[in-house]
């Protein structure tokens, strides 16, 4: 159908063309409407013409529509039913989206509020559109005005007998309908079927895809059919309401006004029978909870008490809630609930060997734990500390202690912990109170004999609020933790049955007190091989399964490996490796979606375009007169640290320090000078050698603090080397603490600095005689292929690097 433009017609029956009502009777309303109307659609519910009642639409864009309608004589508007516009969706709807049949209605006193247009429509006539004269708003058709045929009266006048006596019903039920009434019977006649049952459809509740239908249909008979189900609908969601608020009502005087809608919530699940009182249903629940447990006799005195407490109150009162809160964390403990340990030495050291490569002497310790409790007959009453830099996999043991034994597994983190209420509770007066961590992980766990981490024990911090490290006193302690007490709870929690698994970076900060209270089991860190093992057999696998690839989409070869290892994650642990292999997976998914391969292999040649230049250049020992190698224990693990000696002038004596020294490093830099100057004669040296050189000790990386005495060994050489003008003995490194006298005493953190030797490619090493159990500790993979010197005096230091 073609569009037609009519920009400036207004299409308005002449006063004349009006027929006289007195000169001629009763006019037909098609006698008067116009042909052509301007077009409004509703997206509420549509128009039908027995209504009356405002109308409120937005200026934009239909205030050009508006204007037009007033200037027509006879002030006829179409409006008709859209669908509602979704969000976001514009106003002005698609001319397919107009229902074919629609309500002229007449328009009266049309004003403007606030960006908006208001208007009273006067509800005429039903039309269909036969022709769009215009498609963009203002919207103009070109319309006719159906007309019923005549029916059968006597079933007209039945049907019309049975809405009207379903609208008396409905006016008692709703004071609104009155007033409808009162209009509807101010225009028309209760004998006119037609406005009847549009009137009648107009009250309902209906949806608006049911009102279009009514207003579709032309027959009257099928109208008042379609418009008396609506009806009778309506009357028995009104009949419900009413008993639903006339109950409500009742209740309200009963409780003193409680809140309206809560009520008629509780009225309609009365009804349903799903609801029963708040207190009833509580005691209820809590008894419940507490017949599925074994407490001993003290909890359940309090239980019966606080259970009768609660009883008697008014489940609106402030300490009704308390003592609520209070049994529902009583019951939630697992009192006397415990799992059965799987004591089988064979299984866990399958699931220790599974979830970990390397790390031997430390599956050594916990299979020893673990057999002393499969000799007894249960593990408990011990509390193991897993010491070691970070990403050695710490937490993961804890995990497979807990899968080994068949415990349930809880971790929580106490580093910045610094109020004590943390792990024993706050008392039930507070506002907010809440039980301790610890009842929070047996709350979580449902046994009274988990496995529970305290990660991060060396960072626990202290404040006003308290000393949470003195909290943990009791807790650790298996001689107090039988009655350990929850400040919330107020009752006592045995622990015993709970293996505590304690994590930290170094023992330092740890209080004395506590620390005497743990099992303490070192992790180093991981040598080049075990890196390249665990990347290949946990690693790896874990990151294509993470991201759905298959090992024939993407692979990498065992020497891109251990040239990543060695050039990009040198650390101790294997944190920063995985986040180097995850990046390399990250990079050719990328390649692989854009169709650049059907499978990646990742060689060494690749690694620098998938991560950049290495940030570990091979290791250089630095030699020569002067320089020496030692060795060096960090919180990330070992490493190398090269002393340098230099004669600056000998114009006068003189001794500087640089390489931002810490004053214990300080003081061992003198006693080397003391020792090393006073026993010049006896290693050979020139005995005036010192007495004019102003020498200079530097110890390089002078962006990192350093201290501790074990480099006192490494700065006497350095400085003995200098005066005899002769070069140590060349890869070689060293570490132990000089006394004043020479004598060589013992350092610690010997096997991070055996590791950090070897992969510096350095296999002869000098160690304080005192650390020779130490050494002979180690696990023959890394002791294999060193050469080690244990010296307990200096004199045995010299005569090995200055032969």
């Amino acid at each position: 159908m073609s569009e037609i433009e009519y920009p400036h017609i207004e299409f308005v029956e002449d006063d004349s063309s009006e027929p006289n009502s007195a000169a001629t009777g009763l006019v037909l309303p098609s006698q008067v409407l116009p042909k052509r109307i301007y077009l409004l659609p509703v997206s509420s519910r549509p128009f039908l013409p027995a209504q009356v009642q405002p109308l409120m639409v937005n200026e934009d864009p239909w205030e050009e529509t508006i204007n037009r309608v007033n200037k027509t004589g006879h002030h006829v508007l179409g409006l008709t039913y859209t669908q509602p516009p979704e969000n976001g969706a514009s106003e002005e709807p698609d001319t397919n989206d107009f229902a074919e049949i629609g309500c002229a209605v007449r328009i009266h006193n049309t004003v403007k509020v606030k960006g908006k247009l208001q208007f009273i429509a006067q509800g005429l006539q039903r039309f269909r559109i036969t022709q769009w004269l215009r498609r963009t708003p203002p919207y103009l058709v070109e319309v006719d005005y159906p007309e019923p045929k005549e029916e059968n009266r006597d079933e007209q006048k039945a049907y019309a007998m049975a809405i009207i006596n379903a609208i008396k019903e409905l006016l008692p039920l709703n004071p609104l309908y009155s007033e409808e009434l009162k209009q509807y019977v101010n225009r028309f006649g209760t004998d006119d079927p037609s406005p009847l049952a549009d009137f009648a459809a107009a009250i309902t509740t209906a949806e608006g895809p049911e009102l279009q239908e009514v207003l579709e249909t032309i027959p009257i008979l099928r109208r008042m059919e379609k418009v008396l189900y609506l009806l009778k609908r309506e009357l028995e969601v009104a009949k419900l309401q009413n008993q639903i608020s006339h109950e409500v009502n009742r209740k309200i005087s009963e409780h003193q006004r409680e809140f309206f809608l809560k009520e008629q919530l509780k009225v309609i699940q009365k009804e349903l029978g799903l609801s029963k009182d708040d207190r009833t249903a509580d005691v209820e629940m809590f008894e419940e909870r507490m017949a599925r447990l074994k407490p001993p006799a003290h909890v359940e005195k309090r239980f019966e008490e606080e259970l009768q407490k609660l009883s008697i109150l008014e489940p609106s009162s402030a300490e009704y809630g308390v003592t609520r809160n209070y049994l529902d964390w009583m019951t939630q403990v697992p009192w006397g609930i415990y799992s059965k340990d799987k004591l089988d030495i064979k299984k866990a050291r399958k699931i220790l060997d599974k979830n970990h490569s390397g790390l031997d002497d430390v599956k050594d310790r916990i299979l020893e734990f673990l057999a002393e409790g499969v000799y007894k007959g249960e593990v408990s009453g011990s509390i193991l500390l897993l010491v070691g830099p970070p990403g050695v996999g710490k937490t993961s043991i804890g995990k497979s202690i807990a899968a080994a034994l068949g415990r349930k597994f809880y971790r929580f983190s106490v580093g910045g912990m610094r109020d004590e209420a943390e792990i024993k509770g706050h008392r039930r007066t507070y506002i907010g109170a809440m039980p301790g961590k610890l009842v929070q992980a047996l709350k979580e766990v449902e046994t009274q004999n988990p496995v529970i981490m305290l990660d991060e024990i060396d960072k626990i911090g202290s404040s006003y609020q308290g000393d949470p490290a003195s909290a943990l006193l009791e807790t650790l302690d298996p001689e107090q933790n039988v009655e350990f007490l929850d400040h919330y709870l107020d009752l006592r929690l045995d622990l015993s049955k709970v293996l505590f698994v304690c994590t930290a970076n170094q023992l330092d900060t740890i209080p004395g007190p506590l620390l005497d209270r743990m099992d303490v089991i070192r992790l180093s860190g991981y040598i080049a091989e075990e890196k390249v093992a665990i990347a290949k057999a946990h690693l790896w696998p874990k990151l294509l399964k993470r991201v759905n690839l298959k090992a024939s989409q993407l692979s990498i070869t065992d020497a891109a490996l251990r040239r990543l290892v060695e050039g990009y994650a040198r650390e101790a642990g294997v944190r920063n490796l995985e986040k180097m292999l995850h990046r390399i997976v990250r990079k050719a998914v990328v390649k692989l979606l854009e169709k650049e391969a059907e499978s990646i292999r990742i060689g060494v040649d690749d690694l620098v375009a998938y991560l950049g230049q290495p940030m570990f250049r091979p290791e250089k020992t630095l030699k020569g007169v002067g320089v020496v190698t030692g060795l060096a224990w960090t919180a990330m693990g070992g490493a190398t640290l090269p002393v340098e000696a230099s004669l600056i002038h000998s114009a006068n004596r003189g001794f500087k320090l640089t390489g931002q020294l810490g004053d214990v490093m300080k003081e061992s830099a003198e006693i080397a000078y003391s020792f090393v100057s006073s026993h010049l004669k006896q290693y050979k040296g020139n005995p005036e050698f010192f007495d004019k050189a102003f020498v200079h000790l530097h110890v390089p990386e002078g962006a990192t603090p350093k201290d501790g005495p074990s480099a006192g060994i490494t700065m006497a050489t350095a400085l003995l080397s200098l005066a005899r003008n002769q070069a140590p003995k060349a890869n070689v490194a060293m570490t132990g603490e000089l006394t004043l006298t020479g004598h060589i005493f013992p350092v610690g953190g010997i096997r991070e600095k055996i590791i950090a030797a070897r992969r510096s490619k350095i296999y002869e090493v000098l160690l304080p005689e005192a650390n020779r159990r130490d050494y002979d500790e180690l696990p023959d993979y890394i002791r294999e292929g060193m050469t080690v010197h244990f010296v307990s005096h200096f004199n045995e230091a010299q005569k090995i690097l200055f032969s």
